[in-house]
């Protein structure tokens, strides 16, 4: 049985804000886990607790109630701390240093010795694909670059556990890409990583099992498949190619066809229930059609997001 990188169990907290010091609840006594070498997502919309959970984990802030353990030891303990690289969701950086330099200067803080940073440095900056930007000050890093500055830093002490706030925040399209690429380079490399996001197809690209948060209550936890469950498969999507009329054909399949549409020279036809896609084939092809594909459309994990919190609204 592999152990438990984290296990947080009903944990709170309150936030007191404003000249009356009013309490406003941030976490509502979340419980969860994470296995070691393991991607977990943690999912909500803005405002839904995820920062404050990550920050109680670094100890940068401190739980009303409830328990959090890292591999089996109690929170707050120094020996913890170097197992564990953080990246926040907005962190700064000495923009006048150069990469390397930025990556010497958090080895220092970690009390690594000099042969032993350069050593780091040198494998940190190709896995981050930074390499040749190695001298580039970082205020002339784009987002992404500056995204994979913030990931090797974290991994500057090699830690086991590996802690992301929302890594592919403002990215453009190849920028998550690559984040994603680099987050599963570290579970091939052994590490768990426990990454934020408002993202929902980053998270289910991405993660062995997701906790899905709203306004600090946990509302589903689990992978996709066990969380989608037997909502999984919402129709076929049948792709049909030498098809000159389909009017005659739609009428025949009745109601097996629950839509239809043109992608450039195929007909695509949206078949359900499973049972029907046999005598759909047939009648496809009595109808002159050539099948060039059969797709299950599956209920993604955004629409699982959007089931779930509009049940808290009912």
């Amino acid at each position: 049985m592999s152990e438990e990188a984290i296990n947080v169990r009903g944990l709170k907290k309150i936030y007191k804000t404003g000249f009356f010091l009013k309490p406003i609840t941030a976490l509502e006594g979340i419980s969860f886990s994470v296995k070691s070498n393991e991607i977990y997502g943690f999912l909500g919309p803005n405002g839904a607790g995820k920062t404050t959970t990550i920050k109680i984990l670094n100890s940068i802030v401190f739980p009303t109630e409830g328990e959090v353990e890292l591999f089996g030891e109690k929170l707050g303990g120094v020996k913890n701390k170097y197992r564990i690289g953080y990246l926040p969701e907005q962190p700064y950086f000495y923009e006048y240093l150069s990469a390397e330099e930025f990556l010497s200067f958090c080895g220092n803080l970690f009390g690594l010795k000099k042969r032993d940073i350069q050593e780091k440095i040198e494998k940190l900056l190709p896995l981050v694909g930074l390499a040749k930007a190695r001298k580039l000050q970082l205020r002339k890093f784009s987002k992404g670059m500056m995204q994979r500055i913030g990931i090797a830093q974290a991994l500057i002490n090699d830690p086991d556990l590996v802690i992301l706030d929302e890594p592919m925040s403002g990215l453009d399209p190849i920028g998550r890409m690559e984040i994603r690429e680099l987050i599963r380079n570290l579970k091939g490399k052994g590490k768990t990583v426990f990454f934020s996001s408002h993202i929902i197809s980053d998270v289910e690209l991405l993660a062995d099992r997701v906790c899905i948060l709203d306004r600090g209550t946990k509302i589903a936890e689990g992978n996709i498949e066990e969380l989608i469950g037997n909502m999984a498969i919402k129709y076929y999507e049948i792709n049909v190619k030498d098809l000159e009329d389909s009017g005659p054909l739609a009428k025949e399949l009745g109601q097996a066809l629950i839509g239809h549409y043109q992608r450039g020279s195929l007909q695509v036809m949206r078949i359900y229930p499973e049972d029907a896609i046999n005598g759909a084939i047939d009648t496809i092809r009595s109808h002159g059609g050539m099948i060039t594909g059969i797709i299950p459309v599956r209920v993604n994990l955004e629409e699982l997001f959007m089931k779930k919190i509009a049940e808290r609204f009912q």
